[in-house]
């Protein structure tokens, strides 16, 4: 019984432990429409706006292999989509790449004129942990239809008067935050009550 009692408790300690380091966020490049030719040129910018990328996050590049490519490249040729000075050609989709230090990174795809179409992307990492931006309560409408308010379900204080000098807005928390508080407690929880098996 005390073996039992003494293994339980060393995996939720172990757990406790493994949830700690979980601050990292996948970012899948471009939402629900993927890694594919985009509606407009600047689709991947405004998708990419509101994000912070962290040190240890991942971009996910959803494409089937075959199908598309991911080059990595200096600003220069992301500017003109030119493949002068390539950093790495990925051809396998999904392709994930980890952030392991800050900085700028230029993504565009290598197949025919996407890049020119705007099937490119630019992120800054910086030194913090990566959130997905801040989720606004409009929904979408035709441009024919005068735009909605979707039901806000949050509590929201009175907005204060803006100026022109007013910051953005703070980003949505990560989602690994509520992870790794969930895995938190239920490891805290489970060392507890093997305490009294």
């Amino acid at each position: 019984m005390g073996k039992i009692q003494l293994v339980v408790f060393m995996l939720a300690a172990i757990s406790c432990f493994w949830m700690g380091s979980v601050s990292a966020m996948d970012h899948i490049v471009g939402g629900s429409a993927g890694w594919t030719t985009p509606p407009n040129k600047t689709f991947f910018q405004d998708w990419a706006f509101p994000r912070t990328f962290g040190v240890g996050d991942r971009l996910v590049f959803p494409y089937r292999s075959g199908s598309g490519t991911v080059v990595a490249v200096n600003k220069e040729d992301f500017d003109k989509c030119t493949q002068k000075n390539v950093i790495y050609m990925y051809y396998n989709g999904p392709t994930i790449i980890k952030f392991t230090t800050t900085g700028d990174n230029y993504y565009y795809s290598g197949v025919g004129k996407h890049c020119e179409a705007g099937q490119k992307l630019h992120v800054k990492v910086v030194n913090q942990k990566g959130s997905s931006g801040k989720v606004y309560p409009f929904k979408l409408v035709s441009k024919d239809t005068k735009i909605a308010a979707a039901p806000d379900t949050t509590a929201t204080a009175a907005p204060a008067k803006s100026s022109a000098n007013d910051a953005a807005p703070a980003p949505a928390k990560s989602s690994a935050t509520a992870i790794q508080s969930a895995g938190m407690a239920s490891g805290l929880l489970t060392i507890f009550f093997s305490l009294f098996i």
